[in-house]
């Protein structure tokens, strides 16, 4: 009965409700039908202060659900920075990748989140890891970007800190050559500018 009431709590963001049913013996790393964990639920809900609460009382960042979703993967497709500082006490593993072989850069890259992508890079994720289909965040940034001022943003972000142009796709075809065949101007001045 904890275990339910604190999953239901870190749903909806009720702060008090988390410390009553942690209060009364809610295991922090409980799961739902889903294998999601309370802190997991927090932050797909973006609820900063419940994971905050959650991490402190030793909630596992990395747990993953049945869709090897966990809380800090989620951060990448939410784009929440606070959510990312939220969770960085808890010590994530940078390396845990979801269901398509991604760390939680990539999805941020795809999504265009400019913010997050500034301070995950910070975090020494590895910028140039590929993932299931080939790609790299750069490569996610350009072939599903548009090209508009967030993904030249994040073009740019992810050069200053490293990543490595080069990296083709599965196909050989790197970043730059996606931006040129997409009309990706400006991107594509990037890419050619860092090589």
């Amino acid at each position: 009965m904890p275990d339910r009431r604190l999953l239901r709590a870190a749903t909806t963001g009720d702060l008090d409700e988390v410390r009553a049913a942690l209060a009364a013996g809610a295991d922090v790393g409980a799961r739902d039908a889903h294998q999601r964990t309370p802190l997991l639920l927090a932050a797909l809900s973006d609820h900063v202060e419940v994971a905050r609460e959650l991490v402190a009382a030793g909630a596992d960042p990395d747990a993953q659900d049945d869709r090897r979703d966990s809380a800090f993967l989620a951060t990448g497709v939410t784009g929440s920075v606070e959510m990312l500082r939220a969770l960085l006490p808890a010590d994530p593993d940078f390396t845990v990748t979801n269901r398509f072989g991604g760390t939680a850069l990539i999805p941020a890259c795809e999504r265009g989140h400019v913010d997050y992508v500034r301070e995950a890079v910070r975090t020494g994720i590895d910028v140039d890891h590929v993932n299931d289909l080939g790609w790299t965040g750069l490569l996610e940034a350009v072939i599903l970007g548009d090209g508009t001022r967030p993904y030249q943003q994040i073009v740019q972000i992810l050069l200053d800190a490293g990543a490595d142009p080069a990296i083709p796709d599965r196909d050989g075809v790197t970043a730059l050559r996606h931006a040129q065949d997409g009309g990706q101007t400006v991107i594509a001045d990037l890419l050619r500018n860092a090589s």
